[in-house]
């Protein structure tokens, strides 16, 4: 697997990561076989940035990881975990819970120490919490040799520059606006990012389904346009014999401004489908008349979190 530098961490990370909030049961039961059997191929295939929560499964995802690793040396890996967001709606950024949380994944993850922390989902709060007590907690930590790297993650793109310009961050993670139909991320964001050494993390290049030739969830929160226009660029792209899965996760692997992208998934088959087509060309034929539909609903999405969060 191909890597990039994750900023100016001095990490070098794998461009497909394995994200295991599969590994929770957030989408559909999981048996312990396939939960292991999917983190043993991302490992085999070379996604070995490793990104997770406490939130995935409430706890599931990080005690199934700590056990699938067991064995496996440290330095073959790298963790990411995140804080801060516990259940659908319960939310702790204070500096004791940091402190608890950070405590809580080492041991679920049987392990001495984090690669990066990030605080997840942060447009659900006050994001002056953050810069003045949460970003500061999760410094003290670090330098106590128990987290490498810290950051936040988020989908809102004002969120990057209301705390990148008030508190030093090593990295960040955008999710489902770097994709096909939504690329608001490199547009208005990635550029302030390097700029100023932030490493650069994607995640949801399938955007929770619609970009895949799966059924359409009731829970999809995008436009009825935007699902319409899906649906007509996978037709196309059946029609060429490529699912356009294939071609939405090398679309956003292929921009060398990102340096990581998150997908995830609990079946071993489509870790191993991903790690192959991450190998391939892009067709850039089949990329211009895909990218053709979905032009007028272009970088069209939907809010998440506070108002206040969101531009």
């Amino acid at each position: 697997m191909h890597t990039r530098p994750l900023g100016n961490t001095g990490l070098d990370v794998p461009i497909l990561s394995f994200g295991a909030s599969s590994l929770g049961q957030e989408f559909r039961s999981v048996t312990l076989d396939e939960a292991l059997a999917s983190v043993r191929a991302a490992l085999d295939c070379g996604l070995a940035l490793i990104d997770t929560s406490p939130f995935y499964g409430r706890g599931m995802s990080e005690v199934l990881l700590g056990v699938a690793l067991q064995g496996v040396p440290r330095h073959d890996y790298l963790l990411c975990t995140k804080l801060g967001r516990y259940d659908l709606g319960h939310f702790d950024f204070s500096a004791r819970r940091v402190a608890e949380s950070v405590d809580v994944s080492l041991h679920r993850l049987r392990t001495d120490h984090l690669d990066i922390v990030l605080c997840h989902d942060i447009e659900f709060v006050p994001l002056e919490q953050i810069v003045e007590e949460t970003l500061p907690a999760l410094r003290a930590i670090q330098r106590a040799g128990k987290v490498r790297f810290v950051g936040f993650s988020g989908y809102p793109q004002k969120i990057f520059r209301t705390i990148c310009d008030r508190a030093p961050v090593d990295c960040v993670l955008n999710y489902n606006q770097y994709t096909l139909q939504n690329t608001r991320f490199a547009d208005e964001t990635i550029p302030y990012l390097e700029s100023k050494g932030i490493g650069v993390m994607n995640a949801g290049p399938f955007s929770a389904r619609l970009l895949t030739d799966a059924p359409l969830p009731a829970w999809l929160k995008e436009p009825e346009a935007v699902k319409a226009a899906a649906r007509q660029a996978a037709e196309l792209c059946r029609s060429r014999g490529t699912p356009i899965a294939k071609l939405a996760l090398q679309f956003a692997l292929a921009n060398p401004a990102i340096a990581t992208t998150v997908a995830g998934s609990a079946n071993p088959a489509n870790v191993r489908a991903w790690a192959a087509w991450a190998a391939e060309p892009l067709d850039r034929e089949l990329l211009a008349d895909v990218q053709a539909i979905f032009a007028p609903v272009r970088n069209i999405g939907h809010v998440e979190g506070l108002p206040e969060n969101n531009a």
